[in-house]
């Protein structure tokens, strides 16, 4: 290699030994550094090693100086601390919607952000029990279309699918594209939600993100604005994404002062709670009538019921029937 272009990469190669092989607690030494910089081809004087920390130390880089026999130099501090990374690994590892495939990718990549000493500590296991992975490598890639179609105003297409017993895709629509106009996207529950508003039913609806296929960006402008310029998108993720879909409406639940904690977790803090005769409480809180309602009040062993509209009292005295039938 050339001299000059050799030197041109000095203060580079010395930038990513120090972050490669140095942190609080381990340091490297002139020698070291020299004898790394021999390996690059490379030629290096002790004292111009000194000058060359000083203008990475003017760049910004917080590196430690030690003089002296048993000397040297370390980095000290980080865009991010091993605490922090440690989380975001974490939290990769037990999501459900980034495979296995590109957790171990993506934890590669964040273990370049920290010394080879403390990168040891995030080469460890999450485990979760039963915790599934998904395989939909497409997530990415529609996630970030879906995000480009919203910052460009522009809809979308896309194929929806969910899967039979025998394990295969069963799409949506007749197997024909879905045309939405894309405003939010919102994490739920372990997974990705594409809010929108489909111009043909006139409606605001939801899809997971990791059962659309083909996601393709188009020329149309977005409709459905006046629906979103108030639109609250987490009352609207209480109300169905973990409800599944359904015409919102006030549901009435009474219940003893014990479960308010899990009413304001379900449904926000927004929530009234008004004292009745016998000690409990009546709250209306905003969801669709479904099964997934019915089911979650029913966790609470018969000591929520609900009281109002009346089609919700009926359809869950219903569902109650229909799951006694079955034993």
């Amino acid at each position: 290699m050339p001299r000059t272009e050799s030197q041109k990469l000095k203060l580079i190669r010395i930038a990513q030994y120090l972050m490669e092989k140095t942190d609080e607690n381990h340091s490297v030494s002139t020698q070291d550094i020299i004898n790394m910089l021999a390996d690059n081809g490379i030629n290096a004087e002790r004292k111009s090693i000194y000058s060359d920390i000083e203008a990475l130390q003017n760049l910004g880089m917080d590196i430690n100086v030690t003089r002296g026999r048993s000397g040297g130099f370390n980095l000290l501090s980080r865009d991010f601390q091993i605490t922090e990374l440690k989380l975001l690994v974490d939290a990769i590892q037990s999501s459900r919607f980034i495979t296995q495939k590109k957790s171990y990718e993506l934890i590669k990549k964040i273990g370049n952000l920290v010394s080879e000493h403390d990168r040891k500590e995030l080469e460890r296991e999450v485990f979760i029990v039963n915790r599934i992975k998904n395989e939909n490598e497409s997530i990415y890639y529609n996630t970030d279309n879906i995000y480009s179609a919203i910052h460009n105003d522009r809809q979308i297409s896309f194929l929806y699918y969910n899967y039979g017993p025998d394990k295969k895709k069963k799409y949506h629509n007749g197997g024909n594209p879905i045309i939405v106009s894309p405003f939010a996207l919102q994490y739920d529950s372990e997974k990705y939600y594409l809010i929108a508003y489909e111009s043909k039913s006139a409606l605001i609806k939801h899809y997971r993100v990791d059962k659309m296929d083909k996601v393709v960006i188009l020329n149309q402008p977005r409709d459905g604005k006046g629906y979103f310029r108030k639109f609250d998108v987490a009352a609207y993720s209480n109300a169905t994404l973990k409800m599944f879909s359904g015409k919102i409406e006030p549901v009435t639940l009474k219940c003893p002062d014990k479960f308010a904690g899990a009413v304001i977790d379900k449904f926000g803090k927004k929530v009234k709670f008004i004292p009745t005769p016998d000690g409990e409480y009546s709250v209306t809180i905003e969801a669709a009538l479904t099964p997934t309602l019915y089911s979650w009040v029913f966790t609470f062993g018969g000591e929520m019921t609900i009281t109002a509209p009346e089609k919700a009292v009926k359809e869950y005295k219903e569902q109650l029937m229909s799951a006694l039938e079955r034993l």
